[in-house]
Order: C-alpha cells, then sequence, then structure tokens
C-alpha cells in the first residue's frame, strides 16, 4: 500500500480528532480545528446514522495508522509481533509504534509532527548512538541516545524548538539539549492520545 500523499486535513476530518498532521500554531492548523467536525466531501456529514461494531474498529484502527503514518502491512506486523508477546497485546502494540525512531524525535520535540521527523530520519539527519540510521521505523532501545545532524539544527524549524524552554517531552525521554535519550520503554500511561487499542485488537482478532 502507497504512503497517503493527499490533503492530511481531510484524514483528520474523516475521524474527527486532530491526527498532528499539522504543526500546532500554523495556519493550516488552526482552519483544520475549525472544520474539525465536518466530514470531507462536498455536502459534509449527512445525517446520523449509528456505527456498528465493526465500524468502530474499522475507524479506531485507521485513527491510530494515521497518527502514527504508517501503511496498513506494518500496522498489522506490529499486532501480529505484539500478540506473540507475554504482555498485554494492545500495550505492547502501541509500545512499538511509540519506539520507532521517527516518533521518537517527534516526542523529543526535534520535529513540529511525526511526518516532518520521518523525512529528518530517511534523509540521514538523525544519529543513534553515534550512527547514522536512515530507517523510520527503527526501533529504540532502553538506553540509547539519540541526535540531529549539526546542519538540521540550523533550520529556523528546528532552531525555534530547540530554544523552546518548556518542551513537551514523553516521560520515558529525556532530552538535553540536542540530544535525547530513552530512559526506559514506554507504558501505558505515557501515552496521551485518544486511542482505544482494544477496538483494534478487536479488529484483527475477528
Amino acid at each position: 500500500m502507497a504512503r497517503y500523499r493527499g490533503p492530511r486535513n481531510r484524514l483528520a476530518r474523516r475521524e474527527g480528532i486532530d491526527l498532528g498532521l499539522k504543526t500546532v500554531g500554523s495556519a493550516a492548523h488552526a482552519a483544520l480545528l475549525r472544520r474539525l467536525k465536518i466530514l470531507p466531501g462536498q455536502h459534509g456529514q449527512k445525517g446520523s446514522r449509528k456505527m456498528s461494531d465493526y465500524g468502530r474498529q474499522l475507524r479506531e484502527k485507521q485513527k491510530v495508522k494515521r497518527v502514527y503514518g504508517i501503511a496498513e502491512h506494518q500496522f498489522k506486523k506490529y499486532f501480529l509481533q505484539a500478540s506473540r508477546e507475554r504482555a498485554n497485546t494492545g500495550e505492547q502494540m502501541l509500545s512499538f509504534l511509540e519506539r520507532r525512531l521517527d516518533n521518537v524525535i517527534y516526542r523529543l520535540g526535534f520535529a513540529p509532527t511525526r511526518t516532518s521527523a520521518r523525512q529528518y530520519v530517511s534523509h540521514g539527519h538523525v544519529f543513534v548512538d553515534g550512527k547514522k540510521v536512515t530507517i523510520p521505523s527503527f526501533q529504540v532501545e532502553k538506553g540509547m541516545v539519540v541526535t540531529l545532524r549539526p546542519t538540521i539544527m540550523e533550520t529556523p524549524v528546528v532552531k525555534k524548538l530547540l530554544e523552546e524552554k518548556n518542551p513537551n517531552i514523553s516521560p520515558w525521554l529525556a532530552r538535553e539539549g540536542p540530544a535525547g535519550k530513552v530512559v526506559r520503554f514506554p507504558q501505558r500511561v505515557d501515552i496521551t492520545d485518544d486511542i482505544n487499542e482494544q477496538l483494534i485488537i478487536e479488529f484483527y482478532s475477528r
């Protein structure tokens, strides 16, 4: 499945929530918030129909997949991998998603969106323990140190993010200047996004 390259606001409006696909504070993000509850299409929402259990499961799966910006085959792979673990399947699946390198760059506050973070990684601007990593899906481990290439730190967007005095860093990560460290594995309580992983488990368990 090819990566979606159409209007990102359309995806957010389809799910009815801010998926974090636009930079907070930008004109595009403000426009999204104004139209968030209007479904995409010429006439928007027509009436109200009760959604089936399958529909709710599908929408939750699509929503989380779009939040993290990954394709269907990748998303299902994380579910299958999590289902083989002894830990809670839903929590383990979210842990795999959180530990993606592109998400870590975003969670450390080095990039305004996960899409930007993915570009930083794929373009060779990210180092893990001093080695360049160009795979956005790379799984970080406890103790790893993530840094940015000096040239990307000079861009206005990244420079502004690094200058923020109180960045919103995920509790399982630590940041000091342009370097971030994986303090521990992410826990369910660390993920504040509106996610119901049980619906996703039910979808794939049909």
